[in-house]
């Protein structure tokens, strides 16, 4: 099972981190030690001061694919959840300025709460909307009406690079509003209303 997340998928997000908006989808991953499950609690790491949230809808593959077409890739998920990407920023930040790769800022253990998933039947694909509480307050809402990339074109893109397998996550791209989380929040992720994933920060 791989885990694979799109990065600046959203316009003001991009805006946000003043990064320019890829012109083609910009594809991360993070080994499964990054998954935390049925709400279990995320305990902030040591090696960093700056752990931010990023919420993000997540497709699950069900079946193996290589070199996708997009017209075909709405057959390759039936689910859509919710995640959250935690990002140590400060080490990203140091990788990014000396040109480094930062997985370490990504892909380190417990970095991918994962919540429930809904059968794709129950949306229009192409809105939507979720959001992210921390202690009761809205702190990120996005809707998938404002994706840079769509689904499929992301599953299409990221399979020309790796096969796709039963299993694996794609994290679509968080929305503008990211932040610090601290000891003792209380997140709350969304999708429409229904709540899909709770967790605390230890």
């Amino acid at each position: 099972m791989k885990i694979i997340c799109i990065g600046r998928n959203y316009a003001e997000h991009a805006k946000e981190m003043k990064s320019e908006l890829p012109k083609e989808p910009l594809f991360f991953m993070k080994p499964d030690t990054a998954l935390i499950l049925k709400n279990q609690p995320f305990f902030l790491p040591d090696f960093s001061n700056e752990i931010h949230h990023e919420v993000e809808l997540v497709l699950k593959i069900n079946r193996v694919g290589k070199n996708i077409e997009e017209r075909f890739a709405h057959k390759y998920y039936n689910e859509i959840g919710i995640g959250i990407d935690f990002t140590a920023r400060d080490l990203q930040a140091k990788c990014k300025e000396k040109g480094q790769p930062w997985e370490m800022a990504k892909a380190f253990d417990g970095s991918a709460p994962l919540g429930g998933f809904i059968p794709k039947t129950s949306f229009a694909l192409n809105e939507i909307a979720f959001h992210l509480n921390i202690n009761g307050k809205t702190v990120q809402k996005g809707n998938s009406k404002d994706l840079i990339f769509s689904f499929d074109r992301i599953i299409a893109y990221v399979s020309r690079f790796v096969t796709l397998k039963k299993g694996d996550l794609i994290f679509t791209g968080t929305p503008e509003g990211v932040g610090p989380v601290k000891t003792n929040d209380r997140l709350e992720a969304y999708i429409g209303e229904e709540k899909l994933l709770e967790l605390s920060i230890k």
